[in-house]
């Protein structure tokens, strides 16, 4: 029910928020009330506008992460599970030597050297995060491909194409799905991280970048605008993380 509720948010922002996410529309600073549901920041921006907005950056950036990140990865898993030799030893090491390396710094450096754009934020977060899903349908693609059913099915000339359409896709599907599910609440927070930090694209309403505006509001700790300003776009973060996190739970017990 929560996914529905901002998946509705990000599909229809303009129909759901009256005010423009980036035009003021009232007083600054005004509590919520009946025509500023949420009230507004320091410019008098309607921030239920911007929370609908941010519904939409978060869900792009978070579904279009993952399924670049999930779906390089598990081609990258199947060759190297199917061909081995080099090619598994290269691809083994790569994901070693980025496994190491500390994710948040080198992101940050990275997105201060692309830019803050919404494209280069997901690019970023891909490099990061192919790596697990590789690991994981690697490992399955090795157990697979010594079944005697895919033995007999390479004598008969059965092709990688033929294999993995055939046998190594529906077995490994439902460890697709999961690591897709996780990659789409990890990469909302790195988002959301990354634009609190200003590496977010200035010309988004994403929930990271709203924090950071709040946050950069001289006095925002000795007031009570925080108790709109910064709870709000938090609550928004933690409870799509936490509901993305039960359903992949619940995926994973069901599929797994």
């Amino acid at each position: 029910m929560v996914i529905v509720i901002f998946f509705l948010l990000a599909m229809a922002p303009n129909q759901l928020a009256i005010h423009s996410p980036n035009i003021p529309s009232g007083p600054a600073l005004t509590s919520p009330n009946f025509q500023h549901w949420l009230g507004t920041d320091d410019l008098g921006i309607d921030l239920w506008a911007q929370i609908c907005h941010g519904a939409q950056i978060s869900m792009m950036v978070g579904l279009g992460t993952a399924f670049l990140a999930v779906g390089g990865g598990s081609i990258l898993g199947v060759f190297a599970g199917y061909y081995g030799g080099k090619i598994d030893g290269w691809l083994m090491r790569l994901i070693d030597l980025m496994m190491v390396i500390p994710e948040l710094p080198t992101m940050i450096v990275l997105g201060s050297f692309f830019g803050p754009s919404m494209v280069n934020i997901m690019i970023v977060l891909t490099l990061f995060s192919w790596t697990r899903p590789a690991r994981i349908i690697r490992s399955k693609v090795i157990s697979i491909k010594e079944e005697n059913y895919v033995k007999v099915t390479e004598s008969y000339g059965g092709g990688f194409i033929y294999i993995t359409r055939r046998h190594f896709l529906p077995q490994t599907f439902p460890l697709i799905m999961v690591s897709f599910i996780k990659l789409v609440s990890k990469a909302i927070v790195a988002e959301a991280s990354l634009a609190f930090l200003g590496l977010g694209d200035p010309t988004s309403k994403s929930w990271g970048l709203i924090l950071n505006h709040a946050m950069s509001f001289q006095g925002i700790y000795f007031i009570e605008f925080w108790k709109w300003w910064i709870l709000f776009p938090l609550l928004c973060i933690m409870t799509m993380v936490l509901a993305i996190s039960f359903i992949s739970k619940e995926i994973e017990n069901l599929l797994c």
